[in-house]
């Protein structure tokens, strides 16, 4: 799979399964758009600007947990179950929201909702990189994490429609607008259906037959696309692994935190830096901008939407460079510089220079350089920890750094809003620029060099008959004993698969 070249069936993969992110952003964006018109008389829902960073707060909460659970489910039962299985909790999940009537109703379906996406972080990113060959693999998943932008331009924009208050009154438009959101998951669901399972999780866990076929049916694929023979896979390409049908959790966490330390410090710094940042404001910025701009309910999507794409253009234009440049030097240096913009954007901001172009220009500047960073989070903890623990690495990391900064964040922000205290406001940009900017000191001094190599040489799996190859861990790159565990049957199997 690393050694092929670019081909349609990548394309699919990415159509397939970067729909997730366009989803995320949807919600998230739609949430922030709609929130100037919930907290409006009128709207049937009695809700104030703190229970809607409430809101925020429970949804990650819902996404951290689901993370947890799902992503345990997708090492276990396999990538492409996983990634249907969340899509439809999504989608019902979304679907019901629209009918909350009470705080509390909005609250639980907000908290299920996140729990669908949560679940498809982890099943989607271990599969895209178990798919994508090596040398497209990190501008891959940063274009992948970036379409979370697309789907926040498209729900800035379709909420404008349904804002409009000639066409929906306050109390209708809001909700249409969620059932929308809901209908997009079930077309997806039908998309997916054609994008398949991991050959590398098949392999490990006994179904070789069926790694194989879909191996060689991919391989036939880019073959007649190519109209040329692919290179013949060297001996030296190859490693042997003991088959197992269900790896116990006890070994995956000794393997992942007790081998890797090192690399899970810096997952929890990235995912932390990133999603204080991104939680904090994105899911306040509609109130944001009605309360310190004066930006009617009606307008702020726009102002949304154009924040969408600069940070879609963001991961479109930094995401080559991850894999050119290197992973450690495009994410300390995107977490940094994202930091170090969000100082002046604290003077603009208090001393209101600029007023609201000015303001909303070095946000977007910052954003566009955090974009990719954040993004690359989600690469890091997919690469650098073995293939059996893949899933459940993304979600552990997913929710401990989300839980502690994408909770915090979007209640400290929701609160500092509320108070009309400009100057709390501004303190909150440079608390987030502070956190940030701990995620790519971290990544200088802890940051693994993973652009152009296999998953299998970055972190043997632990079912390979030589467990300290590639990289070895964190204690001691060059020691460890041949550890053979239990096996169902022993393979030969290539790298990349």
């Amino acid at each position: 799979m690393d050694r092929l070249p670019w081909a349609g069936i990548h394309w699919k993969v990415i159509l397939g399964l970067g729909t997730v992110w366009i989803l995320d952003g949807l919600e998230v964006t739609l949430i922030g758009s709609l929130a100037a018109r919930l907290v409006e008389p009128g709207s049937g829902l009695p809700i104030t600007e703190g229970q809607i960073g409430l809101a925020a707060s429970i949804y990650i909460l819902g996404a951290c947990l689901g993370a947890l659970f799902f992503g345990r489910l997708t090492d276990r039962w396999g990538r492409k179950k996983l990634f249907m299985l969340t899509l439809v909790v999504y989608c019902i999940a979304t679907f019901a929201t629209a009918f909350s009537v009470e705080p509390w109703m909005f609250f639980l379906c907000r908290f299920v909702t996140g729990a669908g996406i949560g679940g498809e972080y982890a099943a989607i990113n271990s599969a895209v990189d178990e798919l994508i060959p090596a040398n497209y693999r990190g501008r891959v998943d940063i274009l992948i994490n970036g379409t979370y932008w697309l789907g926040a331009t498209f729900g800035s924009f379709y909420s404008l429609f349904f804002l409009n208050t000639a066409w929906f009154s306050e109390g209708l438009g809001w909700r249409f607008a969620l059932g929308v959101g809901a209908l997009l998951g079930v077309v997806i669901i039908f998309v997916r259906r054609h994008v398949p399972e991991s050959p590398r999780w098949l392999s490990i866990h006994g179904r070789e037959d069926e790694a194989d076929e879909i191996v060689e049916d991919i391989e036939d694929q880019v073959e007649e696309e190519k109209d040329e023979p692919l290179e013949r896979v060297g001996r030296d390409e190859q490693i042997t692994i003991h088959q197992r049908a269900s790896i116990p959790f006890t070994e995956i966490a000794r393997t992942a935190f007790g081998k890797y330390p090192k690399r899970a410090l810096l997952c929890l710094a990235l995912f932390i830096g990133q999603a204080f940042l991104y939680n904090g404001i994105t899911f306040n910025l509609g109130t944001l901008y009605q309360n310190y701009y004066g930006i009617d309910s009606g307008s702020a999507p726009l102002l949304l939407a154009l924040f969408a794409i600069v940070n879609f253009l963001g991961a479109l234009t930094l995401g080559p460079l991850f894999d050119r440049v290197g992973r450690k030097k495009m994410i300390a240096g995107t977490y940094i510089g994202s930091a170090l913009v969000t100082v002046p954007l604290y003077f603009v901001f208090l001393g209101e220079v600029g007023g609201l172009w000015g303001f909303v220009v070095l946000l977007s500047l910052t954003f566009f350089i955090a974009t990719a960073g954040a993004s690359a989070a989600y690469l890091t903890v997919s690469e650098i920890f073995p293939m059996e623990t893949r899933a459940l690495a993304i979600a552990f990391f997913y929710a401990i750094g989300t839980g502690v900064g994408g909770i915090i964040g979007p209640l400290m922000f929701g609160t500092f809003i509320e108070s009309g205290d400009r100057a709390l406001v501004g303190m909150g940009f440079l608390i987030a620029a502070g956190v940030m900017a701990v995620g790519g000191i971290a990544e200088i001094f802890l940051g693994v060099d993973a652009e152009g190599q296999s998953l299998e040489d970055i972190a043997a799996p632990i079912t390979a008959a030589d467990p300290d190859a590639g990289h070895g861990s964190d204690m001691d790159q060059n020691s460890g004993t041949d550890r053979k565990p239990d096996t169902d049957r022993e393979s030969g199997t290539t790298k990349g698969g």
